[in-house]
Order: C-alpha cells, then structure tokens, then sequence
C-alpha cells in the first residue's frame, strides 16, 4: 500500500462565517462588517476569520462573536452550524473553505468592528444585500433555516429576552417569515404546545395597550413541537 503523501495536495485555508440575526425595532437585523482590506476593501460582508490551528470550527465561530458584538460570555447564545460552502473561487485570495454559523441574539448592544473590520453595523436583512464574497447565499440559507426551525421547534425563543410576552413571541413569527398572524389563534396554538413556553408565575409587563398587563412566559423544554406551528399558506390564511 502506498504511503499517504501529504504534500501532494495543495493547502487550503478555513474560515468561520457567522449570520446573526436579532429583531430591532420591530424589523429583522443582520451584524455586518464593512472590510478594512483587501479582498472587497470596502464592501459590506458577514463577520468571520479563519480557523486558527489551535482551534475548532465552532470555537472560532464563538471568538469572533464575541469579538463582533463585545459580548464577553457568548456561551448561552444559540449558534448552531448551517453548512460548508466550498466553491475554489469563492474567495480571490486563495482556496477557502468557509464553515458557516447562525447565532441569534435577543436584544444585542451596538457591535464593534473587530479583526480587520473597519466597522461593524446592525442592518436591515431587508436592505443587506449585496454583500462581499458569497455572503449573499449564505445570509439567504439562515434566513430559509431559520424560518423553516420556527414551524418546528423552540427557535423562536431565542430572539426573545428571558421572561417575555406572548405578543413579543409573535412579533418574532411576524418577522422572520414577514407575514401577519392572527393574535387569538396563535396564543391558542402556542399554549397547546407541550414544552414551547411556560408562565412565569406572578410576573406581567405593562404594554402599551389600554388592558391588564401581559403574562410572561419563559422558554420550555421540548426539543420539537407537537403539533407543529406551521406558517400560513400561500392564499395568506392565518395560522
């Protein structure tokens, strides 16, 4: 048998790219970093960096979270692996492969452009495009993940805070699959669901309505939801 030769295939770099998305002001947001180099100098892109020897995929995902949004404990955030995105011409500098992660995060503070970032934003996801590389696709494949993860489990409640309403738990809904619900029907349906949420005993929030005070509710500990919460259909019929 012959011997592995490891110097027979050309090396190849690879990076960690990070969607995170939050709900500011009622709309979904995206972290983006404008580049303070060479390739794309300029140009807005989705944070990330490469791999560092030392280092697993999803332990550099976390450093440059923490990085991007100077958040010292990440640790507690929802960050999970979307896919690989291999392509050999992907990117101009050499052969790169990019591991790529979608982290959620409920009510973040401003971001700081860490790395070679000359700066970094919360934007619209509506308005984020086009961007550097092929961040376009994969902000497009957290977007579809993430709607898709809503119908059947828990997601949700990661863009929320850790005691929250029922109206702040569709107002994520609404927003991700950009879609009006109607407001008895999924309280109903929410509620229905073993696991999805629990009360929060005691507690309420004032909202800006003229009525009692909303009920809190915190995150359950379903996995999956049975049945499952799925969004409206094409004719535009509630959920």
């Amino acid at each position: 048998m012959r011997a592995y030769d490891k110097y027979a295939y050309e090396p190849f770099a690879v990076t960690v790219d990070l969607a995170v998305l939050t709900l500011r002001a009622g709309a979904l947001h995206v972290l983006l970093v404008e580049r303070g180099q060479e390739p794309y100098a300029g140009r807005w892109a989705l944070p990330g960096g490469f791999v560092q020897p030392d280092e697993s995929a999803e332990t550099a995902a976390r450093r440059e979270l923490s990085e991007e949004t100077g958040l010292s404990d990440v640790s507690g955030l929802h960050l999970e692996q979307l896919r690989t995105y291999s392509e050999p011409d992907r990117d101009p500098r050499m052969r790169v492969v990019s591991v790529a992660f979608t982290a959620l995060l409920p009510d973040p503070p401003e971001p700081h452009g860490g790395g070679d970032a000359a700066q970094a934003r919360w934007v619209p996801y509506d308005t984020a495009r086009p961007l550097a590389f092929d961040h376009d696709r994969i902000l497009a494949d957290a977007h579809e993940r993430v709607g898709a993860k809503l119908e059947y489990t828990g997601l949700a409640t990661a863009f929320c805070p850790s005691e929250f309403t029922l109206g702040e738990l569709q107002q994520v809904y609404e927003t991700v699959w950009g879609t009006p619900l109607d407001r008895p029907n999924f309280r109903r349906k929410v509620l229905a669901t073993p696991g999805f949420v629990e009360p929060v005993p005691g507690a309420a929030r004032l909202t800006g309505g003229r009525g009692k005070p909303a009920a809190l509710y915190r995150a359950g500990g379903a996995a999956a939801l049975h049945p499952p919460l799925l969004r409206p259909s094409r004719e535009g019929r509630p959920a």
